[in-house]
């Protein structure tokens, strides 16, 4: 009797969210030039963000890396 398939990510401890990050890292990282800095372009994000209150919109306030996007409204 065979033992059940296990993904390789769930045997490293690792969610598969987890895992496809670090395999696109790695691959990001092995790019050669040009390549690297068009995809390194391609990870950049920008969004705005406001809240309401009673019926009153506050100033929109830019997210642009994930340490702001933890704190925002």
């Amino acid at each position: 009797m065979t033992a059940p398939a296990t993904s390789v990510w769930r045997i490293a401890g690792m969610t598969y969210l987890q895992y496809a990050n670090r395999a696109a890292g790695s691959v990001r990282a092995g790019l050669k030039e040009p390549l690297k800095s068009k995809l390194a372009a391609q990870g950049q994000f920008s969004y705005k963000v406001s809240s309401w209150t009673n019926g009153e919109q506050s100033p929109k306030i830019e997210i642009d890396t994930l340490d702001k996007a933890g704190k925002a409204v």
